[in-house]
């Protein structure tokens, strides 16, 4: 149970973290309310980022291109 908690705080942390770079990027809330932290039985740890919109990932694409790729 203590590796599946583990794993839970690890997702929570990662979708946290994705959530505050997208808000950084000026994304709006409704475009991300879908990234979810997600654990597997065995502890693994995912983050389920939903649906986005083509915009939302554009804007995703060229922050992580840098700044060299606009």
């Amino acid at each position: 149970m203590q590796t599946w908690r583990d794993g839970r705080a690890r997702a929570t942390d990662a979708a946290e973290s994705i959530r505050a770079a997208l808000a950084a990027l000026g994304i709006p809330e409704s475009a991300w309310s879908g990234v979810r932290p997600t654990v597997t039985y065995n502890g693994n740890a995912y983050v389920h980022l939903g649906l986005l919109p083509a915009y939302a990932v554009k804007q995703i694409a060229e922050a992580l291109q840098g700044p060299s790729a606009h």
